[in-house]
């Protein structure tokens, strides 16, 4: 009789864990990085669909995996799936600026990116050659950072990324366990179920080449956004942002739009957003009456500025971010440490920029040169971040 004596091993069908019954689901998770680490193939949730995911060390795991892919056009037959952005550059430390931002906003999320297999610096150079046929194609690796909490924790379990098949049926997403096993039949020793994903669209695959930015494979991120997130985000942060960090954005519109050769206010398409922030600020303030005329002199308007407090959105989402004097850069740091490396005083030689508050319109005038005169001095720093930035433009 089949499984008697003497017959071959039938195939088991896998266990499926329904994620949203689970007593702990810290005990799933150990379960999941078991399998993971005995070479097994495990099915997770992400928030765009149900992927089978492998060890990048077993190498039987990884190619079973390739065979089950769906293969998409010019892309390597598995994605990588890493933490974070951090880990991310082990893996492409020449990261273009534009996709490095975005990643910082975007995941863990929606978003996958095609990023050069052949960097000499990169992780990717050390995989076995038999491995790195899935996960590499047209010389080019597929990396995701999933937001889903079980993959995400697995990951932080797991010694070392996993890799991840995203079969489809009939050429859409899987967005349910059920699915998922019927498409991998016995391939999967362990499904985790969490009900149906929170998006029923692809994650958005994208690229960055020498003409920018621009989406590989549709999906639930639209490229509109996408490339409002790609943005050179910059902020300057005074103490109520009604004079200082006005003026300091003001100006700095002034300087990137004539080196980019647009309107201050066609900046954003141009790649580049800037704002101000006050760290004892109220919102809704009008620029003082002094900032007002000495930008008037200039040529910029304030008079549609409205104060605003910094904010723990503003400060993540910032690429730069300059303060007026060592106390804000002091007191930022203090609030929001995981930003160390964003923020810097806007004097290169670390001076502060006095505070025009209550003065004459003078003492205005002579702030705004003295923040001109700063940010000449920092459009350099700029330039790696903005390729079509001109720092020595006039």
């Amino acid at each position: 009789s089949p499984g008697g004596p003497g017959s071959p091993a039938l195939p088991m069908p896998p266990t499926v864990i329904d994620l949203r019954r689970a007593d702990d689901p810290r005990d799933v998770v150990h379960r999941a990085v078991q399998m993971l680490a005995e070479g097994r193939c495990v099915g997770f949730p992400t928030e765009t669909d149900y992927v089978i995911a492998a060890g990048l060390r077993g190498v039987d795991a990884v190619a079973a995996l390739a065979r089950l892919a769906s293969p998409r056009a010019g892309e390597p037959a598995l994605s990588l799936v890493l933490k974070s952005v951090d880990e991310a550059l082990d893996w492409s430390p020449r990261m273009p600026p534009a996709l490095r931002r975005l990643a910082r906003r975007c995941w863990p999320g929606p978003v996958a990116a095609l990023l050069p297999d052949d960097d000499p610096d990169g992780l990717a150079r050390r995989v076995p050659d038999a491995t790195r046929a899935s996960i590499a194609g047209g010389g080019r690796m597929r990396i995701r950072v999933p937001g889903h909490t079980v993959i995400a924790d697995s990951l932080r379990m797991h010694a070392g990324p996993l890799t991840i098949a995203e079969p489809t049926h009939e050429g859409a997403a899987i967005v349910s366990a059920a699915d998922l096993v019927a498409r991998a039949g016995d391939l999967v020793t362990l499904v985790i179920d969490d009900g149906p994903v929170r998006y029923a669209q692809p994650a958005t695959t994208i690229a960055v080449d020498a003409a920018g930015l621009h989406v590989v494979q549709p999906g639930i991120v639209s490229a509109d956004t996408l490339r409002r997130l790609a943005s050179l985000m910059v902020l300057f942060v005074c103490t109520g942002n009604t004079c200082r960090s006005p003026m300091a954005e003001a100006i700095f519109r002034q300087l990137v739009a004539e080196r980019l050769g647009c309107a201050p206010d066609a900046l954003d398409g141009h790649g580049v957003v800037v704002s101000s922030a006050g760290l004892a600020a109220w919102s809704g303030a009008k620029a003082s009456a002094g900032a007002l005329e000495a930008m008037a002199e200039i040529g910029a308007d304030l008079s549609a500025h409205e104060s605003q407090p910094v904010t723990e959105t503003l400060v993540r989402q910032a690429d730069v971010i300059w303060t007026m004097t060592a106390a804000h850069r002091a007191a930022l740091l203090a609030q929001f440490p995981e930003a160390g490396g964003r923020v810097a005083l806007l004097s290169p030689d670390r001076r502060d920029v006095s505070d025009p508050i209550g003065g004459p319109v003078s003492t205005y005038r002579a702030c705004a040169e003295q923040i001109r005169g700063h940010l000449l001095a920092r459009m350099a720093t700029l330039a790696a971040e903005l390729p079509g930035l001109d720092p020595g433009a006039v």
